[in-house]
């Protein structure tokens, strides 16, 4: 039986721009369109490259800024009350309150064919609100985006809409393990369930909810996910489930833990550099694991308690951030602590935990207390290459355009 409930919707189609006439042209001239360049976007500005911003929203205050990381400017994105977690999809933001999560667009985005990446901005704009409780995971491919909410449930947005400032969506996934998230993967999607009886599992299912297989290799207790250039990777009770496709094809591959773990140090959500087959998560209180996805290896690191995990990538540091406001990093592969510095004031006040979001060259840190943006140069000493005020408290972040 599906679990996907379809909904129909009116999906508007997209203008492309108007032919132009090339100089003057008498009545018999024939028109010629005009030929777009290759990548070419409606409405947005493409860039030579990543127009990165960062979204930050204040629980307190309710407001939603945008910082450009290329200009400095700060741009005013409504405003949200009481927001509980902020999460993005590489362009949009959704922010969770309540009973609701309101989606921003960041105007920032990438493009990635492969063999050639295109980069793009926009202005900033608010889009609208869907039905739905935090914690919220959001993932997309070209055709959907899937909006996962706390209580099991996910709905299904249709990117195109969405890209265009409206909100369709064309189904809902009611049946979801909790702590899990729905992802499109290959023209589908990958929907973690638990199974009465049996092991959870990994179902494949087309878009308007047939089933079509589910993954041959077991997924208990389901919980996490990443999309690497590898594949998908779920978070297992037992270790990690690694789902890719080949002629149309699913297949799943374990990478079980090196040891055996106690649930409270399993791995229960995953952070990476978009892009990068490295994943940082905590292992309870007691470390960080690091999970190398080319090589299918985890490799423990005993930090102790941390408030935040983020990898860089292969060959890069593994970042954590201390309850004492420290920001450490190790070495992925070794555990070996390679620097430390002092960052954050007052790190756990008013209980908002900070975030390290990471793209190719920096990291950046929110600190909530002093309503400030750290930048901080991962590949020199962990030195702090900026420090961005915006007013407030910076409660919640995430990173756009990578």
């Amino acid at each position: 039986m599906s679990h996907i409930r379809k909904k129909s919707t009116a999906v508007a189609g997209l203008s492309v721009a108007a032919a132009v006439l090339a100089g003057c042209a008498g009545p018999d001239t024939p028109t010629q369109p005009e030929e777009l360049p290759h990548g070419y976007v409606e409405g947005a500005e493409e860039a030579a490259e990543a127009q990165s911003r960062l979204v930050v929203a204040d629980a307190d205050a309710g407001t939603v800024r945008v910082l450009d990381l290329i200009t400095g400017d700060v741009t005013d994105a409504g405003q949200v009350r009481g927001v509980e977690d902020v999460v993005g999809d590489g362009r949009f933001a959704y922010l969770a309150s309540g009973q609701s999560v309101r989606i921003v667009d960041s105007g920032s985005w990438m493009v990635d064919h492969g063999d050639h990446v295109h980069y793009y901005r926009a202005a900033v704009r608010e889009v609208g609100t869907i039905a739905g409780t935090g914690p919220v995971r959001a993932y997309r491919d070209p055709a959907v985006v899937a909006v996962s909410f706390g209580d099991g449930t996910a709905s299904l947005l249709d990117r195109a809409e969405l890209d265009a400032g409206t909100i369709a969506e064309t189904g809902k996934v009611e049946d979801v393990a909790r702590g899990a998230a729905v992802l499109p993967f290959d023209g589908h999607v990958l929907v973690p369930v638990e199974q009465p009886g049996r092991a959870g599992a990994v179902q494949v299912r087309s878009r308007d909810g047939q089933p079509v297989t589910t993954i041959d290799q077991p997924c208990p207790g389901p919980a996490g996910a990443a999309v690497t250039r590898r594949g998908v990777v779920f978070g297992c009770a037992d270790g990690a489930l690694l789902v890719g496709s080949k002629d149309g094809r699913f297949s799943g591959e374990k990478i079980p833990y090196p040891r055996p773990v106690p649930e409270d140090e399993r791995a229960q959500e995953f952070d990476h550099r978009p892009g990068s087959d490295t994943l940082a998560a905590k292992a309870g209180e007691t470390g960080v694991w690091s999970l190398d996805v080319a090589h299918r290896k985890w490799t423990y690191v005993a930090t102790g308690p941390v408030l935040a995990a983020n990898a860089v990538g292969a060959g890069g540091p593994l970042l954590a951030l201390t309850s004492d406001g420290a920001l450490h990093a190790f070495d992925g592969e070794t555990g070996q602590e390679t620097a430390v510095v002092p960052l954050l004031s007052d790190p756990v006040a008013g209980g908002a935990e900070p975030t390290i979001e990471i793209d190719t060259s920096r990291a950046y840190i929110n600190d909530a207390t002093a309503g400030v943006v750290h930048e901080i140069d991962y590949n020199d000493a962990l030195r702090r290459a900026r420090t961005f005020e915006l007013g407030g408290r910076a409660t919640h972040l995430v990173e756009t355009g990578r």
